[in-house]
């Protein structure tokens, strides 16, 4: 019984923070608040019933720890003070694997779920990126256009990279005296090549999203309140009072920020750890 209360507050409340979040960037205070309590509420009960205090301890524990790691992101820069506070709840509530769910883990529950929210988090972060090109057709313009003025830079280097993973490979083929042709040395030393420039490719991809995507100048009179001001060093919105003062300073533009979604990543980050476990492990499961 315990257990699918957890399961179902955190599904539904994390679902719900990305629906509220993709609809309007802000996660309404109550989601997570109303997860923790929950929490703190049935695993009290739960420990009181079977005299086991070490259930609501852990809970407590896991879910200050993810606040204290949340806000970390947060005064860096990289999330929102929503975010953190989701975090929190799901640490509240999933301090360890609950019973019922059988799956691979390498790392405790928790720590599981944080490599699986990064690393799923960064699989969503590519493709919301790649829809938004598509909505925005500016990035893909100037990301195309910043490859052509970079064409001639962009062949010298791969050639010269490509010779020294063919000298790399060349040297340890002479020193382990691996019998390889001169053709094989090559067409091994085109993998790592191809991987630098899907990464270069990427990042390239990543910087034009930002600038294009993620940055815009508008009407002070159409700045509202929760835009996220440019030289805003934490992410987070600015009040009616901050509000009022810009437009009361005669500013006709401001330069505003925004960011990927990232509440979403949560629920699949959950489910999946819940029900295939490690993403690592089913990396290795696929390359071995």
């Amino acid at each position: 019984m315990f257990e699918l209360v957890y399961f179902v507050t955190g599904v539904i409340g994390s679902v719900l923070a990305s629906i509220t979040d993709l609809k309007t960037t802000e996660i309404p205070d109550k989601i997570p608040y109303a997860m923790i309590a929950i929490a703190i509420i049935f695993f009290s009960a739960e420990s009181i019933l079977t005299s086991n205090y070490l259930l609501i301890g852990k809970s407590f524990f896991v879910g200050l720890s993810f606040l204290g790691f949340g806000f970390l992101m947060y005064y860096l820069g990289q999330w929102g003070g929503g975010d953190a506070k989701i975090l929190s709840a799901i640490g509240f509530l999933f301090p360890e694997l609950p019973k019922g769910f059988n799956v691979d883990l390498i790392l405790p529950f928790p720590l599981s779920f944080l490599f699986n929210l990064f690393f799923l988090g960064s699989i969503y972060m590519l493709f919301y990126s790649f829809v938004l090109s598509i909505m925005n057709k500016t990035i893909l313009f100037e990301f195309v256009k910043d490859l052509k003025a970079t064409s001639n830079w962009l062949i010298l280097s791969l050639v010269s990279i490509l010779a020294l993973f063919v000298g790399l490979n060349f040297y340890v083929s002479y020193t382990l005296q691996l019998d390889k042709s001169f053709v094989q040395i090559v067409l091994s030393s085109i993998l790592p090549l191809s991987v630098s420039v899907l990464l270069f490719l990427l990042w390239k991809f990543a910087r034009n999203v930002e600038t294009f995507g993620f940055k815009k100048k508008i009407s002070v009179s159409k700045l509202s309140v929760g835009d996220v001001l440019l030289d805003s060093k934490v992410w987070e919105g600015i009040t009616q009072k901050q509000l009022n003062k810009i437009k009361a300073s005669g500013k006709k533009s401001i330069w505003i920020k925004e960011g990927i979604r990232f509440v979403p990543a949560f629920p699949i980050a959950l489910l999946f750890t819940l029900f295939l476990g490690d993403s690592f492990i089913l990396l290795a499961k696929l390359l071995i």
